[in-house]
């Protein structure tokens, strides 16, 4: 009898799918980043408890593109500063994709906020544009002409540690609250950058329902690179968190039709 694909695998086949995944080569990605000061009131209200303002409102953008294994991946991250505790990281509100298995690992097991979308870094000599694109919206573009070589932030090899937090839960069978307490996990991302390059430019946020990053908007721009990095990520359960304090925040991670009501209403003409 044939091999039924959807069957279950044999141990051997589970053990040999966990070697692969230990033994993966370094993947080096191209990555914008852009951080900009913004509206202090505006991160306080996107931030679920029991996560806190930092103590600076900042917004940290990074799109990156990375050629895997012959297949293009493009990867986007819209964060706002946050604190946990004594731990100082960011809270990422939209976390755009370019293919589906890209996003599963992440949002299945870390609880990551990612969605399917379409996310671009050209470069053409010195000029350089990075876009995240959902629902035919380009909600954010970043765009400049890199001006000169800066330090990689630790010397070749040795890594960099970001930390991200984000909320894993499981929406309810009957529509109503969560089959199970959600969790805060904390997600330490380890870099290692091999060539890091500054930017003098611009970012511009569109008005997305879907996406409504432009309710944070840029004070002051404190920086735009692109690099060349290598990550990897382990992830922790911080705490159970109450989940009636979580579902007002529910929405920021799907496309609920109803943030169409939010969208700004277009001033009418005539007498």
């Amino acid at each position: 009898m044939a091999r039924v694909r959807y069957g279950p695998r044999s141990e051997a086949d589970i053990e040999a799918a966990r070697s692969s995944r230990a033994v993966l080569p370094d993947i080096w990605s191209t990555g914008v980043v852009a951080v900009w000061t913004t509206d202090a009131d505006a991160v306080a209200q996107v931030l679920p408890p029991p996560l806190k303002p930092a103590e600076q409102a900042l917004v940290r953008v990074n799109i990156s593109q990375v050629d895997l294994f012959g297949a293009p991946l493009g990867a986007g991250s819209f964060a706002v500063s946050a604190q946990h505790g004594a731990h100082t990281g960011w809270y990422p509100l939209v976390m755009p994709m370019s293919t589906e298995r890209a996003l599963i690992g992440g949002r299945e097991v870390f609880g990551e906020p990612k969605k399917l979308g379409e996310v671009a870094v050209h470069r053409d000599g010195d000029r350089v544009s990075a876009t995240l694109t959902r629902h035919g919206i380009t909600f954010v573009e970043v765009s400049g002409r890199v001006t000169g070589e800066l330090p990689v932030p630790a010397p070749t090899g040795k890594p960099t540690e970001k930390l991200d937090f984000y909320f894993k839960f499981l929406p309810a069978v009957d529509g109503e609250g969560f089959d199970l307490d959600p969790v805060l996990v904390h997600c330490t991302r380890t870099e290692r950058i091999r060539r890091l390059e500054r930017i003098e430019g611009e970012v511009l946020l569109r008005e997305s329902p879907f996406d409504p990053v432009a309710d944070l908007p840029v004070h002051r721009l404190l920086e735009i690179t692109i690099g060349e990095k290598s990550s990897d990520q382990r992830g922790r359960v911080a705490e159970r968190v109450s989940a009636q304090a979580l579902l007002p925040y529910l929405h920021q991670r799907y496309d609920d039709p109803m943030q169409l009501l939010d969208a700004p209403v277009p001033p009418t003409g005539g007498a």
